[in-house]
């Protein structure tokens, strides 16, 4: 039963839009194909069914596994490969195994699929043939639950890119879709009353000759949901270490449809609350919708935190749930977890693949307002995020990988630090973490109420304008009149490092945490500024009005700075670490965002981070705030 404090908490850290939900995408009826086909069904020596297709080399496949007379929510499935040249299997842990051979000849594999009293272990053995010399290629097929956002994408490499694609449904039930963008359809997975299978196929021109493909989908029924925290449809998690001692507690306390209250801090207490904090603590407090994450996060661990920054910083968190409906990224009170985007995690095309593509909820907030205010992380006068888009289908390293995931990881675990530092671990009474909470904040004990009473920023403006950006508040005719230089002067005089601090003073305090720790251990600066909006929005095409590189150097922020990372990690010299940082560079007035990325002094060592195969010239725009999800106090 929720308690009353819970009630009123309800209204501060409702999920309602919690992993990129689609409910808001402008969708039609999908028609139906003139011929139909389906997945051939294959009986086993148990209640285990395999459901196969035509295989061809170098064309996305499936292998789909149901259990005869029940559902697939109530089982585990592990896929392993027995024989055949072996394949990038990113979809191991869930009932559709979506691979590629690049070869033709015999493949086996083994799965073993284990639900309460029942485990079932069968082989299948397909045949992959010589395919098409120019293949459609959708990616991926995969299991969603009912009523979760759903996406796929067509391959567009820049030679034989498909042309003149259409789409429809083989078999399955009705769907109301998003073909806006032809080769990267939308959609919510309808409700059902049991697993069903939903088959689409696109149809296009490559060089002039017609290609086709088909993508399965199995809807998988799931419990009605019960939770008034995530109270939408959420994907299927599991636990990175089987063996974690939390296994049992760690999905209904964290990431579960059917969580009501809170668990205790006896069920699932903050990492740093047990004895002797290690890596493998850490990854016991895992929950991942793929075993791939779970395996790129814990050799981040290992190799890209040597000063153990995230290591130290994790001990403030109850678990880290890693999935692909996660957008954006979060940290949540409620339950003490941070919940992460996989899109910072993933180190192959194929891993890239398994990452839904639903539109994040807020992409319409601010839109009548009259400015923008981008952001970036640069170094040696190159991005070091991450740009190349998703058409484009290219692997990328970790040392490209990194910069996006820490920053991000800075940015989320400030929050956690923020509410639980270290300094107060043994005194947490509980029973619930939320219990706590409201003692401390109450009393104005967080990091960011004690930063805002020391060093409040000044700008109303700004905080009401924060309101229609990250809220969704509508704007008023003052706000739509606001140019570009009236924003410059309201925000450039003020104390915020980035426009999200207005948002709250939780924000205020993780942004300034996050860029001066990037800038501190990574030498990365970020840019930040207020630009005009033109019709078309590009980095080459919106005007600087004001910007700084590093705006976290100013004078005027260091004291602010040197608080929080004094709060959240006592053990560096934050008043030298923030005085050392570099002094802001200002842009220059009407130049475009692109030609403001080269304001740094040029060195003989500076060199590309990005390799000139997945570089681009004029990457998207990222605007304050995309990449966190808003949390109220």
């Amino acid at each position: 039963m929720i308690n009353n404090n819970q009630l009123m908490l309800l209204g501060i850290f409702s999920l309602a839009a919690c992993g990129g939900s689609s409910e808001n995408i402008d969708s039609d009826l999908i028609s139906r194909c003139d011929t139909q086909s389906s997945l051939v069904e294959v009986s086993t020596h148990s209640n285990l069914l395999f459901h196969i297709e035509s295989y061809n080399a170098l064309q996305p496949a499936v292998i789909a596994a149901t259990i005869n007379g029940a559902d697939s929510t109530d089982y585990t499935f592990q896929w392993t490969q027995k024989s055949g040249n072996t394949l990038l299997l990113k979809s191991n842990r869930s009932p559709l195994l979506a691979f590629t051979a690049q070869t033709v000849g015999s493949y086996q594999f083994e799965l073993t699929a284990i639900g309460l009293g029942n485990t079932f272990t069968e082989t299948v053995t397909i045949e992959v043939t010589e395919g098409q010399s120019n293949p459609l290629a959708i990616r991926s097929d995969h299991q969603v639950t009912m009523g979760s956002g759903v996406s796929f994408r067509i391959d567009t490499p820049i030679s034989n890119s498909p042309q003149d694609i259409s789409w429809c449904l083989v078999a399955g039930p009705d769907l109301t879709i998003d073909l806006s963008t032809s080769e990267n359809p939308l959609f919510s997975a309808p409700i059902v009353t049991e697993d069903t299978f939903a088959t689409l196929r696109a149809t296009a021109t490559i060089n002039g000759l017609a290609a086709s493909d088909e993508v399965h989908l199995l809807i998988t029924k799931e419990a009605a949901i019960t939770s008034p925290y995530f109270d939408t449809s959420i994907a299927k998690t599991f636990a990175y270490h089987s063996g974690s001692p939390y296994n049992s507690v760690l999905q209904n306390c964290v990431y579960s449809n059917q969580l009501n209250q809170s668990c205790t801090i006896e069920q699932l207490p903050l990492i740093g609350q047990q004895p002797n904090n290690s890596k493998q603590q850490i990854l016991d407090r895992l929950l991942v919708s793929h075993q791939w994450m779970g395996e790129n996060f814990e050799y981040f661990l290992d190799n890209l935190d040597p000063n153990s920054d995230f290591a130290t910083l994790l001990q403030s968190v109850t678990a880290v749930v890693i999935s692909y409906d996660v957008r954006p990224s979060f940290y949540w009170v409620v339950t003490g977890a941070i919940y992460l985007d996989p899109n910072d995690l993933w180190l192959l095309a194929e891993e890239r693949d398994t990452i839904n593509e639903a539109p994040d909820y807020r992409s319409g907030f601010g839109s009548e307002l009259n400015f923008l205010m981008p952001w970036r992380y640069v170094k040696n006068n190159q991005y070091t995020s991450y740009v190349t888009p998703r058409s484009t289908r290219v692997n990328r390293s970790a040392t490209e990988m990194h910069p996006d995931l820490a920053s991000l990881l800075y940015h989320e675990l400030a929050h956690a630090n923020d509410f639980f530092p270290r300094s107060i671990h043994s005194s947490l009474q509980g029973p619930t973490l939320l219990d706590d909470y409201q003692k401390r904040e109450k009393q104005q004990l967080l990091i960011s109420d004690q930063l805002s009473a020391m060093y409040p920023l000044s700008s109303d403006i700004m905080t009401n304008l924060a309101d229609v950006s990250f809220r969704g508040e509508a704007a008023n005719e003052t706000q739509k009149a606001y140019s570009p230089s009236d924003i410059t002067s309201f925000f450039s005089n003020d104390t915020a490092s980035d426009y999200y601090a207005y948002s709250t003073r939780r924000e205020d305090a993780a942004m300034l945490f996050e860029e001066a720790m990037m800038s501190y251990r990574l030498s990365i600066q970020r840019d930040v500024a207020v630009t005009d909006k033109p019709e078309v929005t590009t980095a080459d095409t919106i005007s600087v009005d004001w910007g700084q590189r590093g705006r976290v150097g100013d004078n005027a922020l260091q004291s602010r700075a040197a608080f929080v990372i004094e709060q959240i990690l006592p053990e560096l010299d934050s008043m030298s670490l923030v005085s050392n940082l570099p002094q802001p560079i200002f842009m220059v007035q009407g130049d475009s965002w692109s030609e403001n990325l080269t304001i740094s002094p040029t060195t003989s060592s500076a060199v590309n981070r990005v390799s000139p195969q997945t570089e681009v010239t004029a990457p998207p725009l990222t605007l304050s705030g995309n990449r966190h999800r808003l949390r109220e106090d």
